[in-house]
């Protein structure tokens, strides 16, 4: 039946399982190509390309649009979708769940659908207020829910602050269980405290997480960030898969007794045909002891890697990368070349295209039905950019 919300109503029950995703998948047919769906963990099928829910003004008009890309979205194959606490001042979130209402109204199984949030930036409900630092002051540490050394700027580490987004996210899109909730951009925190401190809070917040799974409140968990996966090694910014991972192993075994049993199981991050740091760059150390790139660590590691900023906030829409048009003479147009470059790369599991204009919906819908790029034909694309 699923928990009471407050207005009386039930949260929706459940989480995506192998079954669900695979009959999910089946019953799109042979409309989609055999790429469109990736491996997560256990058998479950997330689609290569998901809708992220950040861009948009918060508006009602937006909001409204929102909710008609997700309906439209879920209903033709597109099982993966991103949010997060603070995406436009938590509209975002109210928009996802009138859209997952319809979706679900019309047939779709929760447990087909990969519901992931976001959390450690401030959300401010509604509206920036006139003074932010007086915000956070009396509405967070005041409350009990960080103290000010969690704080760099408006980003807050704390086990309190987490777990209450934790449930503002699966309380206003009206689930019990988020699938995965990500620690967005911690290393925020990094110039401001360095990062032995960062690397203490994170241990902390690892543990809350690994709670909260226990607790029935989200599934994984994982990070999110703009710069630690993509710079060089020796960069401030930097963060290891490996030591992230020795970090779950940690927290699982404070709140299990077994470390092997850790939820750590994503990360995200931007990668599309001009921000290829992620596939190109060799800045991680596997438990092997070998170089790699994020993405291939994170498939040594057995994590599951998502692409942010698959668009590059919209400019790959508006200004094509020659390389790509050449090689894609069949995709109609400069957003659908960026998609499928990025839906072909080895070991990238899921790109996020944030979208709300409903008529962009089907560009991404339009690349998912388009046969992936032979791994030859990927890789010629890097050969010709040397050149």
């Amino acid at each position: 039946m699923g928990l009471l919300k407050r207005d009386g109503s039930r949260l929706l029950a459940g989480a995506a399982t192998a079954e669900a995703t695979m009959a999910y998948s089946r019953r799109q047919g042979q409309a989609f190509d055999r790429g469109h769906y990736s491996d997560f963990r256990g058998g479950v099928k997330l689609s290569a390309l998901g809708l992220g829910t950040f861009p948009g003004a918060a508006t009602d008009a937006t909001d409204k649009a929102l909710a008609e890309i997700i309906f439209r979205g879920v209903t033709s194959g597109l099982n993966v979708i991103d949010t997060a606490a603070h995406y436009r001042y938590g509209r975002s979130l109210s928009a996802l769940a009138e859209g997952l209402k319809r979706a679900v109204a019309a047939g779709v199984d929760r447990q087909a659908l990969w519901l992931m949030s976001k959390g450690g930036f401030v959300s401010f409900p509604g509206a920036t207020p006139l003074d932010p630092k007086a915000y956070l002051q009396t509405e967070i540490i005041d409350k009990g829910l960080a103290l000010a050394e969690d704080c760099a700027g408006l980003h807050v580490l704390s086990r309190p602050y987490i777990r209450a987004q934790i449930d503002l996210s699966r309380k206003a899109l009206g689930v019990e269980t988020l699938d995965a909730f990500l620690v967005d951009q911690p290393e925020v925190h990094i110039p401001v405290f360095g990062k032995a401190a960062l690397i203490r809070k994170l241990g902390e917040i690892f543990v809350e997480l690994e709670q909260a799974v226990r607790d029935g409140a989200i599934n994984y968990y994982g990070v999110s960030s703009f710069h630690a996966f993509r710079v060089p090694t020796d960069d401030t910014l930097f963060m290891s898969l490996a030591s992230l991972v020795a970090l779950a192993e940690k927290a699982a075994k404070e709140i299990t007794g077994h470390e092997r049993d850790h939820h750590f199981a994503l990360v995200e991050l931007p990668f599309n045909a001009v921000m290829l740091d992620g596939f190109s760059r060799f800045n991680q150390i596997t438990g092997e002891g070998s170089e790699a790139s994020t993405l291939q660590a994170a498939l040594q590691l057995k994590l599951y890697t998502v692409a942010s900023h698959g668009l590059f906030k919209g400019h790959l829409a508006h200004h094509g990368v020659d390389i790509l048009t050449q090689a894609m003479p069949r995709l109609t147009n400069n957003a659908q070349r960026a998609l499928q470059f990025n839906r072909s790369t080895p070991g990238l599991g899921t790109t996020l295209v944030g979208i709300s204009t409903p008529a962009h919906l089907d560009d991404v819908l339009a690349v998912a039905r388009s046969p992936l790029l032979s791994h030859q034909s990927y890789m010629a694309l890097y050969d010709r950019a040397d050149n």
